[in-house]
């Protein structure tokens, strides 16, 4: 494009867009940081609860984001809107929990809780739980 024929410029979303966006999703990418302090990328399954603030991941003990997590807790979750254009950011700080309340609130209700927990605890399964202090994101809008 030229100088004189400028796009659209992007706009931040409100608090309320945000949150709706992240509610929305159940996919999202994963940044934490490496020890040499580069940031470390995977794409997740997630569960957003609005109420408390909090983003909740399922992966195993010995993952490699599970790993980083308690080494270094500062992460941030990407989401993409509904078009390439529009995104979500949730920062915060992260902690790895094996706790049967993180299980269940990640998988949500589960018509045997004990058996859940059981193979929760053979397949190693933690929860990734991130206490969003910051959420940024813009959209583009394009006729």
């Amino acid at each position: 494009m030229s100088e004189n024929q400028s796009g659209p410029a992007p706009r931040s979303l409100t608090e309320e867009a945000l949150v709706k966006l992240l509610g929305e999703q159940q996919f999202g990418v994963l940044a934490t940081v490496r020890r040499t302090g580069h940031p470390a990328l995977s794409t997740v399954l997630y569960r957003w609860d609005p109420a408390a603030r909090v983003v909740r991941i399922s992966t195993t003990a010995d993952r490699l984001k599970a790993r980083q997590v308690r080494n270094d807790p500062h992460v941030a979750l990407h989401v993409r809107g509904p078009d390439v254009w529009s995104f979500a950011v949730a920062e915060g700080e992260a902690e790895v929990s094996s706790s049967p309340e993180e299980l269940l609130a990640f998988a949500g209700e589960q018509p045997d809780p004990a058996a859940f927990l059981d193979q929760q605890a053979r397949e190693r399964r933690v929860v990734i739980r991130i206490d969003v202090s910051r959420l940024y994101g813009t959209a583009l809008d394009l006729p």
